[in-house]
């Protein structure tokens, strides 16, 4: 298992500690009141390790205002006290650095630790909520941890925190709240409605948004409890109780409440039996780390029996029984340098930004997405801004927000263009994604240069160079096109030989034939894909239930919500008379072996080969059920098959093909040179293959 271990930030002299000091002072107070900071979380953390590592050489000249060894680092005071202290958690950032914990945690206990639990750490705001016979009538924020802020304002909007548990017991209830992915789009929508900047991550956004008092608005947030305990009032039996139960025990006891745990997510808290199980159970984590709706910094690992968190005891910041196994910095603060203005395949015109670079998880990011302009705009980016970049595992890269309260006064507004950057046409505005009006022919080359290529129709000879030329030459311009060139046309043509023409026609007339999926993805409908276009391909069988379908019958395919739905739909109707042209040219509009979905009040259809319209999976086959990732190079007698058609190879056995490994992944096929997929598989504990061994699992479907 590879470690992550945070630089620390290195200071040479007492002046640059004092200035260090006052630094983390900063960044720390903006972090814990208002949830803006000058530093990312990776940069303070570097800081504070700087600290403290000084003050380890030079014990004798440690300032009394230093963060270390205080909660929240010393900066923020509240006015309501905990009845026990609310802590922060010490971290450790390498698999050394744990074990190295768990062998004091021992030493503290005078024996090994046998029962540990391990449970996300989310990022958002600790709070206390506290329960008076079963209603909610007070929330707490962490403060400094002897007292904290009253913040019970904010009752009833925060999802996951009931207004009354199931029982009418008096006790304390602590834990997280935070943003999910969609609260914080919603929150920034909102936010910007009402004219104020956009909130820079999830967290600042749940800091905010929890202290705000008098806003003419409300956005919900969530909570996920992690601790409970009685107060003054609990009575007796249910205080023994609380005191008692290990903190597994407690967290099912918190969730039989109503409360809300991480019970119910893809990363459940677990109980692990030794520190190799612990970061079994780390990596695992960190490995959906990506695909979670709300965001977590690391993994927290506490001494489960309420006898070994007794014996440990606790420092006057941290517990001695627990400890924060943090991960790499999915977030990092950089500047906005430029923004660029690309025109893809379809005439859609999106803007990239170019970012000063800036590492994050172990890859250096100079662009990030920017999706479009009303984006833009309801972001209130600038040339010149600092900006909140974020990335996880294999995401693109993609601003949150400007950092607004970094700004100097110098950042520029960003010029949107006023014409086709790449053919200086008119744009079409009227969407939130422009779309230069000449559509697909703008970018006609690279449109035809796709859909000859060999996931798509597979025209051999039909490369970029020939492409130019029958454009330029003005003897194809659209798709349908293709299937009416002539042999003289093509004879016409410089380098183009009768062998070469002939081979050229041969394959034009082969790719009439190809299955309505291979056309569909030929088309490049907006929000599709090679994998979409099979589903769609094997849901509806034919191109004319295709072109039938609304938006809620396009819906009924696997993967397809309500937003892409309706596009989908308009881009097929806009592309009608092309499709029309491709059937009078005689190419293709079925799907072998499916059968159209069933009219309503009919009884549901199936096809020969036992392919269920509905879910698109052939019935029985060796894969039925099963989601397969295929990576490295196949050998043997997959080894000339392109991942398109492998993936079209793991439907046709009842699979369902995915480009990325997750819990829910069933096999995952590693061929040679299988890298961080493999890792993952292997991490998750997902079933790996070799290609032969693959290959004899479907030998049936293989063509």
């Amino acid at each position: 298992m590879t470690g992550m271990t945070t630089p620390v930030a290195v200071i040479v002299d007492a002046v640059a500690y004092a200035q260090a000091v006052e630094d983390a002072l900063k960044a720390s107070a903006a972090y814990y009141e208002g949830g803006t900071s000058a530093l990312d979380d990776d940069a303070y953390d570097r800081l504070v390790r700087g600290i403290a590592a000084w003050e380890a050489a030079h014990p004798d000249q440690v300032l009394p205002e230093s963060p270390s060894g205080k909660v929240a680092g010393g900066a923020v005071e509240g006015d309501v006290p905990h009845t026990v202290p609310m802590l922060s958690l010490d971290n450790v950032f390498s698999p050394e650095e744990f074990t190295a914990w768990t062998a004091s945690l021992a030493r503290r206990t005078g024996h090994e630790t046998e029962r540990f639990s391990v449970e996300p750490k989310l990022d958002g705001l600790a709070i206390a909520a506290r329960y008076h016979q079963g209603r909610l009538a007070r929330l707490i924020t962490r403060g400094d941890g002897t007292a904290g802020e009253d913040v019970s304002h904010a009752i009833g909007t925060v999802e996951g925190l009931p207004g009354e548990l199931t029982e009418p017991l008096t006790l304390e209830v602590r834990g997280e709240v935070l943003m999910t992915t969609a609260q914080f789009e919603h929150a920034n929508e909102i936010r910007t409605a009402h004219g104020g900047q956009p909130f820079a991550n999830p967290r600042n956004a749940a800091a905010g948004t929890l202290r705000a008092r008098e806003r003419a608005y409300t956005v919900p947030m969530t909570f996920f409890g992690y601790g409970l305990l009685p107060v003054p009032g609990t009575d007796a039996d249910t205080a023994a109780r609380l005191e008692e139960l290990a903190h597994s025990e407690l967290m099912a006891r918190a969730a039989e409440l109503g409360l809300n745990t991480t019970a119910s997510t893809a990363v459940p808290g677990v109980t692990a039996a030794d520190a190799e199980q612990v970061l079994a159970r780390v990596q695992e984590i960190g490995a959906l780390r990506a695909e979670l709706p709300f965001g977590i910094d690391g993994i927290v690992v506490k001494a489960d029996l309420a006898a070994d968190q007794r014996a440990a005891g606790s420092g006057s910041r941290a517990p001695r029984w627990a400890i924060a196994y943090k991960l790499p910095a999915v977030e990092k603060i950089t500047r906005l340098l430029a923004v660029e203005w690309n025109v893809g395949r379809t005439g859609i015109i999106a803007p990239r930004a170019v970012l000063e670079p800036v590492e994050i998880d172990g890859s250096t990011i100079t662009y990030a997405t920017l999706h479009n302009p009303a984006d833009i705009t309801r972001r209130d980016l600038r040339l010149g801004d600092h900006v909140m970049v974020h990335r996880a595992g294999d995401v693109i890269p993609r601003i949150e927000a400007p950092v607004a309260h970094l700004r100097t006064g110098e950042e520029q507004a960003i010029a949107f263009p006023e014409a086709c950057p790449n053919c200086g046409s008119a744009i079409d505005t009227s969407e939130q994604r422009w779309r230069c009006e000449q559509g697909r022919n703008c970018r006609l080359v690279a449109a035809l240069s796709y859909a000859a290529g060999r996931d798509q129709l597979d025209i051999e000879g039909l490369g970029h160079t020939r492409v130019v030329q029958l454009v330029e030459a003005g003897l194809v311009t659209d798709l349908a096109g293709l299937f009416g060139l002539t042999r003289e046309q093509l004879l016409g043509l410089e380098r183009m030989g009768e062998t070469s023409t002939d081979n050229l026609l041969a394959a034009i007339g082969t790719a009439k034939g190809r299955p309505l999926s291979r056309v569909l993805c030929a088309l490049g409908v907006r929000g599709t894909g090679r994998s979409m276009s099979r589903r769609i391909a094997r849901y509806f069988a034919t191109m004319d239930a295709v072109r039938a379908a609304d938006a809620e019958t396009m819906q009924q395919v696997e993967g397809i919500g309500t937003e892409k739905a309706p596009s989908i739909v308009a881009e097929l109707a806009e592309l009608a008379p092309l499709i029309d042209r491709l059937v009078a040219a005689g190419v293709n509009m079925t799907e072998p072996g499916a059968t159209p979905p069933a009219a309503p009040g009919e009884d549901g259809a199936e096809s020969a080969d036992g392919t269920d319209a509905e879910s698109g999976a052939a019935d029985g086959g060796p894969l039925s059920g099963m989601t397969v990732v295929v990576t490295g190079a196949m050998t043997g007698a997959l080894e000339q098959l392109s991942r398109n058609q492998m993936n079209e190879l793991i439907e046709r056995a009842g699979g369902r093909s995915s480009s990325s490994v997750s819990k829910r992944t069933t096999l995952v096929v590693a061929g040679e040179g299988a890298g961080s997929k493999r890792a993952k598989a292997e991490t998750l504990g997902v079933r790996l293959a070799a290609p032969e061994e693959f290959a004899e699992l479907v030998a049936d479907y293989l063509v």
